[in-house]
């Protein structure tokens, strides 16, 4: 892919789009772009860019993100593999991944993030290998765009910029490949509790309960992530099918509706799964629900 000259010349511009094509060889075809302020706070969003959209117009947002001190945030999204984020990564965590991982990031100073892209994954296997490299169990699947400052509070004045550690282009992997390489942690089986009986019924979870339950993380407010995973293993221990939670999610979901229906249903795949295989009580009976 040609780039101006002006592109070309800028190290910063250039590690951005190194970063994008970086995603495009593993599979990934569209990416939602946000962007955000130095408390955090969404400012823009742009939804399914192709990858020579983004590409397009990186240096130009770039230019604009660090006039205004604005993060670019980029959700990478692919049909052909699985795009796993590992996050919250020291050093030596990173490094054990390298030789499964396509991008290695260092978001801020001795904070790293390394992106897995795999063949064949199945329900459980995102969650294993997480916990097998030490990662962040809730992340986001989103990243900082390399080239970037890194716009929090907490590093001002002197913002750390993201930067590309490792980068493999078109490194794919199996599942049978994570496990040599010892990266997966065990697969957890859990027989069923005499209690816990999934049941078949027409009703849903109330949502806002699940919110109202959630805990309340560093900023104030409850993840949305973790509470759409506990609202969608209810759902699926009542009988719903990944395809109905999925739909259902898209329309009771801010979260879901901002990152699309692969997000949707990525998230009730993995709860259907943990709900058959890692039950626990249910936090709402179904005569309760809505």
């Amino acid at each position: 892919m040609n780039h101006s000259p002006a592109v070309a010349s800028n190290p910063l511009v250039a590690s951005a789009l190194h970063m994008l094509q970086l995603f495009g060889s593993v599979g990934a075809d569209l990416f939602d772009i946000t962007h955000t302020n130095i408390e955090g706070e969404k400012t823009g969003f742009r939804r399914g860019q192709t990858l020579a959209a983004a590409v397009q117009s990186m240096a130009s947002l770039m230019a604009a993100a660090d006039r205004r001190q604005r993060n670019i945030i980029v959700r990478p999204r692919s049909d052909s593999s699985t795009l796993i984020q590992l996050d919250d990564l020291d050093e030596g965590k990173a490094r054990l991944t390298s030789l499964a991982a396509f991008l290695i990031l260092e978001t801020s100073p001795a904070n790293f993030q390394s992106w897995v892209a795999v063949s064949d994954c199945v329900p459980g296997i995102t969650a294993r290998l997480r916990k097998g490299a030490g990662a962040d169990k809730n992340a986001s699947g989103a990243a900082r765009i390399a080239g970037t400052a890194n716009y929090k509070l907490k590093y001002a004045p002197d913002f750390p910029r993201v930067q590309t550690r490792a980068g493999k282009r078109g490194h794919i992997v199996t599942v049978a490949q994570l496990d040599e390489l010892m990266l997966l942690a065990p697969a957890i089986i859990t027989q069923k509790p005499q209690h816990i009986v999934s049941v078949r019924t027409h009703k849903w979870p109330s949502y806002q309960q699940c919110l109202d339950r959630a805990p309340v993380g560093d900023k104030g407010h409850p993840s949305r992530t973790s509470v759409d995973f506990v609202w969608c293993k209810i759902a699926a221990s009542w009988g719903h099918s990944v395809e109905e939670i999925a739909a259902r999610l898209m329309a009771e979901s801010t979260k879901a509706e901002e990152n699309g229906p692969q997000y949707a249903v990525d998230t009730a795949s993995r709860a259907s799964w943990s709900a058959q295989h890692q039950p626990h009580e249910r936090i709402l009976a179904p005569e309760k629900a809505k």
